[in-house]
């Protein structure tokens, strides 16, 4: 439920800054003036490339990418343009943090952390596509749609080939090789997020480099995403109430 809850008010707070209204006390009001001093500094080939490492960041933790965008805009270290300034809230900010926490725990236990990967299947990938479609509202509707698809298709890559190697690993019987992997998986999060904001060309190879690999293997990576929801429903009726 949480989960939901802040993907719910991460895509209401795009869609009030993509129509230029905030909720307030009395209702949606039109946005303040000053929400344009938020405009990207990047130019557009450094947005692009940005965009692929954050993709794929997000379809690692969507979470851990969330607030690290947030915490990087917040303190003036990251300009976002106007469709993304609410990513700056703190409340936006909290709940990022607070289920990166949650996550963090609940990645690194072997059974759990099936359904919780195949739940967030549904959630990275629509988040990384948000944040495409929302960082390129300056261009044309047909290149950010096409922007839109590939955050989309690079955070699908991400989290299948997160699954991929997390279904080979889970079987073994000790927990550090599923707890290692899990501490890189955020690590790398949020480094690319904030290595994209730096040296947004080097972040976007090192994620297509990633992206590559995943392709090459994706008969493997497909077969462990169907593997996922197998174990994950499994789990689910293993975990189920008993019987009366």
């Amino acid at each position: 439920m949480a989960a939901l809850f802040v993907t719910s008010w991460t895509i209401l707070s795009l869609i009030c800054e993509w129509t230029g209204v905030v909720p307030s006390r009395r209702g949606f009001v039109a946005a303040p003036s000053n929400i344009m001093l938020g405009v990207v500094k990047l130019s557009p080939n450094e947005i692009a490339a940005a965009l692929v490492a954050i993709s794929f960041a997000a379809g690692l933790n969507v979470y851990a990418t969330l607030a690290t965008l947030g915490l990087l805009a917040h303190f003036s270290v990251l300009p976002l343009p106007p469709s993304l300034q609410l990513i700056t809230s703190w409340w936006v900010i909290s709940a990022s943090i607070a289920l990166f926490l949650l996550e963090f725990f609940a990645d690194k236990i072997p059974a759990f952390d099936l359904v919780w990967n195949a739940l967030h299947t549904f959630i990275r990938i629509p988040v990384a596509a948000l944040l495409a479609y929302g960082a390129t509202s300056q261009l044309s509707p047909e290149k950010q749609m096409l922007a839109t698809l590939a955050g989309g298709l690079i955070a699908l890559a991400a989290h299948g080939g997160k699954t991929a190697v997390r279904a080979a690993v889970t079987p073994s019987p000790e927990p550090l090789s599923n707890i290692g992997l899990s501490l890189g998986e955020d690590a790398l999060a949020i480094f690319l997020t904030w290595f994209a904001t730096r040296h947004p060309f080097i972040a976007a190879a090192v994620a297509l480099c990633f992206v590559v690999v995943i392709v090459l293997l994706v008969r493997w990576v497909v077969r462990a995403l169907r593997s996922l929801f197998r174990g994950a429903e499994g789990e689910l009726v293993h975990q189920g109430p008993p019987a009366t």
